[in-house]
């Protein structure tokens, strides 16, 4: 079993979807990796990652308005706001999304479907420096 870690560090614009699918395929491959694993980790509390629609930029739109509606960036609904009104709003964002993504490997690629495409979701309003690691497994 062979082992491949790199870290990327992607500056967001803010509340937004970053595309990481060309620099995960692109760190797949410099890995060497012909068969196995690719998970993906984001190093933060209020940022997430998720695997969605990459033809439709309208599904993302929708899960935004989506999500802003569940969990509101109400200042009366939370105790913790040390870092501004949209922190803990950006907390439970990320608790209800994900911090990781695991993806199979064949062919030394990511077996992504047709429309699939990984993104970092920042859930914060104003831009931050997000520190994400890539772990490659396999053979």
């Amino acid at each position: 079993m062979n082992y491949y870690q790199q870290e990327l560090i992607i500056q967001t614009r803010g509340k937004d979807f970053h595309p990481l699918t060309d620099q995960v395929a692109k760190i797949v491959a410099k890995s060497g990796i012909n068969i196995g694993l690719c998970t993906i980790f984001v190093r933060h509390t209020s940022a997430s990652l998720i695997i969605q629609e990459n033809a439709d930029p309208d599904v993302l739109k929708d899960l935004s308005n989506f999500l802003a509606t569940l969990v509101p960036e109400n200042p009366k609904l939370y105790f913790h706001s040390t870092e501004g009104v949209d922190d803990m709003p950006a907390h439970i964002r990320s608790t209800l999304t994900k911090t990781s993504e695991q993806i199979p490997i064949s062919g030394g690629k990511l077996l992504l479907g047709t429309w699939q495409a990984i993104y970092l979701w920042e859930h914060r309003q104003h831009s931050h420096s997000r520190k994400i690691v890539i772990h490659i497994h396999g053979e």
